[in-house]
């Protein structure tokens, strides 16, 4: 799986006009599954994303988690998006190829499944659209941004 991890002060996603998912401190994650992933690659993301220390401390550094956010044990929110293009390949002309992308029905199944382990071991999750034209509005603080892949 592929994950563009942004640490936020806020973020939304619009589909329709209306606001489907919203945070406000904690992860903006763009999720994507490549052919041949399982639900392995999905518990490791998960895994990765909940004790990733990114947040400052005290002396600001980062060693505080989504989890641990601001020291007095307040949690961040995950807001979880599906994005297909993350497995774009460039290699030859100037339009994106996208093979590397799971199908559409694994790459839902394991999207869905991101986000209900999510659910199961972090209280505030919100979410995207599968396969929906997603407006993402968001103020990447730092700004801090990491790719993953698992």
């Amino acid at each position: 799986m592929l994950a563009l991890i942004q640490r936020v002060s806020e973020a939304r996603v619009v589909v329709d006009g209306e606001v489907i998912g919203q945070i406000g401190a904690g992860l903006l994650v763009l999720v994507c599954a490549e052919r041949g992933d399982s639900e392995a690659q999905a518990d490791k993301l998960l895994a990765k994303l909940l004790k990733l220390r990114i947040f400052s401390d005290d002396a600001g550094k980062m060693n505080r988690s989504v989890r641990d956010l601001d020291g007095q044990g307040a949690v961040g929110g995950l807001l979880l998006v599906s994005q297909f293009t993350l497995a774009a390949d460039l290699s030859s002309g100037t339009r994106p190829g996208f093979s590397g992308a799971a199908a559409p029905d694994d790459g839902r199944r394991l999207y869905d499944y991101v986000v209900a382990q999510a659910r199961q071991f972090h209280p505030v999750v919100q979410t995207g659209r599968f396969a929906a034209d997603m407006k993402l509005h968001l103020v990447n603080d730092g700004p801090v941004t990491i790719p993953f892949r698992c």
